[in-house]
């Protein structure tokens, strides 16, 4: 109870009744209850709550009632921004007042997505400073760009580029923006009253609520507190991307690109360019030697070749960060360089020093295209990780539309330390989908297995007027499907390979409503196509991960014959429940969804994988289908 008397239940309802689309939502009212009671009981929450609950108000609330200092963590931008945008001010307007108290919250990201004052001066100073660099006084388009950046930066409160009304390319973001690698900090900075990024913290370190990416959480994580301010409660939305992003977030990584880059910083200050020549070199010969082992692991600890490598870029480091300092000026733009080189040479320095003495509970492997390899190093496991950084530190709320059957003991959380529900979905999936699979599909790995999926797919996309969106679990897949399908169909195929951002495609899908979308994993989650544009949603194969996939690879080294249960099954039935949530967005939403995967009708872990999905009404007739199909048309 707040001190004005309000049940938690009493409080959702005065949020939800500000709602344009206000419905009764009993799971809503359950997740509300249940994060209540874990805020003060101190025990972490594990939440899983299908599409429609309206979870996000579910703990939003109680978080808000609660006076605890909270962190909400989430993997996607458009749930950000949701949050921030909608969600909290509509607290802010008609729940605060109501509990007679006044909260607020905050946005907080990574320094790369802020405009750095510094870095725009000293590009559109004398000499160019960053600009010449990047450029090589070759493009006075990016200069004209980066000037409406400076217009708009002295009018914006936040210089949060997300903000800016225009489109931003990579070279003038780096142009403009400063990472954490290199910023040497306000204090050291002359414009450092100004800068965004601490404006950022300053509003986060006050609010009572502060929004941030999970990968920025996860950087916190390692560094077991500093970069986020103080907080007694976080919620991590989507939990089902918490390992993976924990690893990305906790690794290092090298690359020519990077070496190459600290390389132009030292060129900026020092006039000896053998310590950055040297770099240079070295990157390439980085580049050199893990080419070779492309998406392989290689050994733990290193062994000759990459330790000689990194040894004697360590050296050159050393060198470099004996030139930066030993320069001396009393010019502004000058020592800002200085201190970026000194920053940025010295980050690299760590770094090496810490790839040089990894063990085997670490895992180097080599990532990217053979033309840009990169050379990362990431835990075995992340349990350990996180019981320090967060499960002993403050409470979680753990929530997802899907939360993988493993997850507490990927993550390290105690059994005895969380309780779990599963308030699943207000929506009646089996009046209103089918889930259609035969066994009658070739093998996937057949060379049949590809036309059968084509000729399928065209009848089924046919008796849907088009309104489908088809996934694929590989782009060979994907453009297969494309160049089979695109010049026998009436209506537009849209494809991820066109020239246009993700948003873009979805904002076009759902503008024609007889297109098609044809996409890969990346369009599993985070697509909202409501209403009868999308009627069909289609999967060619169950997406288990990559047998070669050099981390999980190791990891399941690590679990022995327990792998395939305890990694494959439950990533494969996630992003499988996650595809599939892209039918059914609204109550009065209706489809089908087919897996052309005969495994999820024979194999004996399919149940597995159904029992991880929404409840459709199954079916292994294609009149069935084509008929439901048809009526939706109709």
């Amino acid at each position: 109870m707040s001190d004005r008397g309000l049940s938690i239940r009493d409080a959702l309802d005065i949020a939800t009744a500000a709602l344009t689309d206000a419905e009764d939502r009993p799971g809503q009212r359950t997740v509300a209850d249940a994060v209540a009671e874990s805020i003060a009981s101190h025990r972490h929450l594990i939440v899983q709550a299908g599409t429609g609950t309206g979870k996000t108000l579910g703990y939003l609330v109680p978080v808000v009632m609660s006076g605890r200092k909270t962190i909400v963590a989430t993997a996607t931008i458009a749930l950000q921004d949701q949050i921030a945008s909608k969600d909290l001010p509509l607290l802010a307007e008609h729940l605060a007042p109501a509990l007679g108290i006044e909260f607020d919250w905050a946005v907080l990201k990574g320094r790369n997505n802020y405009v750095c004052r510094q870095k725009v001066d000293e590009a559109l100073t004398a000499g160019g400073g960053q600009l010449e660099l990047e450029t090589q006084d070759a493009s006075p388009r990016l200069r004209a760009h980066i000037e409406k950046i400076d217009r708009w930066s002295r009018q914006t409160t936040t210089g949060d580029l997300a903000d800016y009304p225009g489109s931003v390319s990579e070279r003038v973001r780096r142009a403009v923006t400063i990472t954490s690698e290199e910023c040497p900090g306000a204090s050291r900075c002359p414009v450092g009253s100004q800068c965004f990024a601490e404006r950022a913290r300053y509003s986060a370190a006050s609010a009572d609520v502060v929004v941030v990416n999970t990968h920025l959480y996860g950087i916190d994580v390692a560094a077991l507190g500093g970069l986020l301010p103080e907080h007694e409660v976080v919620v991590i939305d989507e939990v089902h991307n918490l390992e993976g992003i924990i690893s990305e977030s906790v690794g290092i990584a090298f690359s020519s690109g990077r070496f190459t880059n600290t390389a132009h910083t030292i060129r900026r200050i020092i006039s000896d360019s053998r310590p950055a020549d040297r770099l240079v070199s070295l990157g390439e010969a980085l580049q050199d030697v893990i080419t070779p082992d492309l998406g392989r692991r290689v050994p733990s600890p290193l062994d000759t070749g990459l330790r000689d490598v990194l040894t004697e870029a360590r050296l050159v480091c050393g060198d470099a960060l004996d030139g930066v300092r030993a320069v001396e000026t009393t010019d502004e733009d000058a020592n800002q360089r200085k201190l970026r080189a000194l920053q940025s040479v010295g980050r690299l320095a760590e770094s090496i020093d810490l790839a040089l003495v990894v063990g085997r509970q670490h895992v180097p492997f080599v990532s990217g295209t053979p033309g840009s390899p990169v050379l990362e190093i990431a835990p075995l496991e992340v349990g350990s990780i996180l019981a320090e950084g967060i499960w002993g530190r403050r409470t979680a709320i753990l929530t997802s539309a899907t939360v993988p059957t493993n997850l507490p003991d990927r993550i390290g959380l105690a059994a005895d330390s969380y309780d779990a529900i599963d308030v699943g979905s207000p929506f009646d999936y089996p009046t209103n989908a089918l889930l259609y699979c035969t066994k009658n599909f070739p093998n996937p790995n057949s060379p049949e297995f590809a036309k059968a999926v084509h000729d399928e797919l065209f009848r089924l996309i046919m008796a849907a007027g088009g309104r489908t969106l088809a996934l694929f679990t590989s782009f060979k897949a994907l453009d297969a499907a494309v160049d089979a399908l695109r010049p026998i169909l009436p209506m537009k195929v849209l494809s991820q390979r066109d020239d246009a951002q993700k948003s873009r495609l979805v904002e076009m899908f759902a503008a024609d409503e007889e297109s098609c979308l044809f996409a890969t994993a990346g369009f599993f989650q985070g697509i909202d196509v409501p209403g009868r544009t999308l009627s069909l949603v289609t999967i060619d194969k169950i997406p288990f991960p990559r047998p070669d996939d050099p981390l999980l690879s190791a990891r399941r080294d690590l679990l022995g014959d327990a792998a395939f249960r305890q990694i494959d099954l439950p990533r494969a039935a996630t992003l499988l429940a996650q595809a599939t949530g892209r039918l059914i967005r609204t109550a009065t939403d209706r489809g089908v969804v087919t897996i052309f995967d005969p495994r999820l009708a024979t194999a004996g872990y399919r149940n597995l994988i159904l029992d991880a999905m929404p409840p459709m009404r199954r079916t292994i007739s294609r009149d069935e289908v084509t008929d439901f199909l048809r009526s939706l048309v109709e």
